[in-house]
């Protein structure tokens, strides 16, 4: 389908407006909204959080009159059915609109391509498929709960250049600088869900929480602990904690409990915690985007599983030395040929580190 390059310059002004609810949005995706009328921009708007109006709502707000007759660009298929706010394909056709552009159809089962045939059936001209690479990398997350039933995971390391994490007595503050501590905080806060270990809590006693200026969201924490081994006076414990556990009863339960966690029984057969059902369970809770932040064995485990989507891997120009702790727990290998590959996408200097965007290689199906 061709695009002209005012159509490219209004739907990349769209993904912009878009990003602006990276951190808010949450369970609903992030999109953005622009109305152009005789060339000239008329309305704007972007869906700032759940529970308020969408993008497309405060476009037409803002354009009025104008948007008669005018064309609208949309980063994703404007909704067709009432949620907690009235569809949207229905705000456009009332307000006389005469062009959609989208950049995909919304995944979402309960839209996936009703919203534009609504549009087509009221004589709107629709488009789809501008920037649309864009458009799902922006909402990554949500389309992968929404078409296989589990989170976008995402796992953060940092370790040294001898892929490191920690010595090998558990010291590892601060193995990288304060740029790429600081970027580490924009993924959390982005995430809908961070997640590590009992180990790690029980080790460094984090408080896996978002402390960026003005943060207005804290996500959902998740702690896998098998054993529900984690002391009660944990700094990560309260609400807003979700504990994952194989074990089903006893005095460190009521002991966790009492703290305001939620603890949520996953056993799989070897009475650990079942990692696929535990992304199953936080998909139903409308978790896009799950950040990980663990130590070797949770690590290991989630990219043993194949549930390892991307990993933001932090590199500090040290060495720590064999005895020092590393990234992953894995069985051995006996030949290259079984090691797990990545594509590198990114590379950005942080400070005196590096950091690295990987996503696993697609074997060939």
């Amino acid at each position: 389908m061709n695009f002209s390059a005012a159509d490219h310059g209004h739907m990349a002004q769209a993904l912009r407006l878009a990003k602006r609810g990276l951190f808010t949005t949450t369970p609903n995706p992030r999109v953005g909204c622009v109305i152009v009328k005789d060339g000239r921009v008329v309305g704007s708007g972007w869906h700032v959080r759940a529970g308020e109006p969408h993008a497309e709502v405060h476009a037409l707000r803002e354009a009025g009159e104008q948007a008669r007759g005018a064309t609208v660009y949309v980063t994703l298929e404007p909704c067709s059915h009432h949620g907690r706010t009235p569809p949207c394909a229905n705000a456009l056709i009332d307000a006389g609109v005469a062009r959609v552009v989208t950049a995909m159809a919304d995944p979402n089962p309960q839209v996936a391509g009703q919203g534009l045939q609504l549009l087509t059936l009221a004589g709107i001209t629709t488009q789809t498929g501008l920037m649309s690479d864009e458009a799902r990398e922006l909402n990554i997350g949500f389309v992968a709960r929404m078409t296989r039933g589990r989170p976008w995971v995402r796992l953060k390391t940092a370790s040294s250049l001898d892929g490191k994490t920690a010595l090998a007595n558990g010291v590892s503050k601060w193995i990288t600088g304060p740029e790429a501590r600081a970027d580490v905080q924009r993924w959390r806060a982005r995430a809908c869900a961070i997640l590590t270990g009992s180990g790690t809590v029980k080790a460094d006693d984090p408080q896996m929480n978002v402390r960026l200026e003005g943060a207005i969201r804290q996500p959902l924490r998740v702690i896998v602990d098998s054993r529900l081994a984690v002391p009660p006076n944990s700094r990560m414990l309260g609400p807003g904690v979700l504990l994952a556990t194989a074990q089903a009863g006893g005095m460190a339960r009521a002991a966790l409990a009492a703290t305001g966690a939620e603890i949520c029984d996953l056993p799989d057969r070897e009475g650990r915690v079942d990692l696929p059902a535990l992304l199953t369970e936080l998909a139903r809770r409308g978790i896009n985007e799950v950040h990980v932040e663990a130590g070797a064995g949770l690590n290991g485990a989630l990219l043993s599983a194949g549930l390892v989507d991307e990993w933001i891997a932090y590199l500090a120009p040290l060495a720590m030395g064999h005895a020092a702790r590393g990234l992953f727990e894995l069985p051995a290998l006996s030949q290259m040929s079984d090691s797990r590959r990545f594509v590198i996408r990114d590379m950005v200097p942080l400070g005196s580190d590096l950091r690295l965007v990987l996503r696993p290689v697609q074997e060939p199906a």
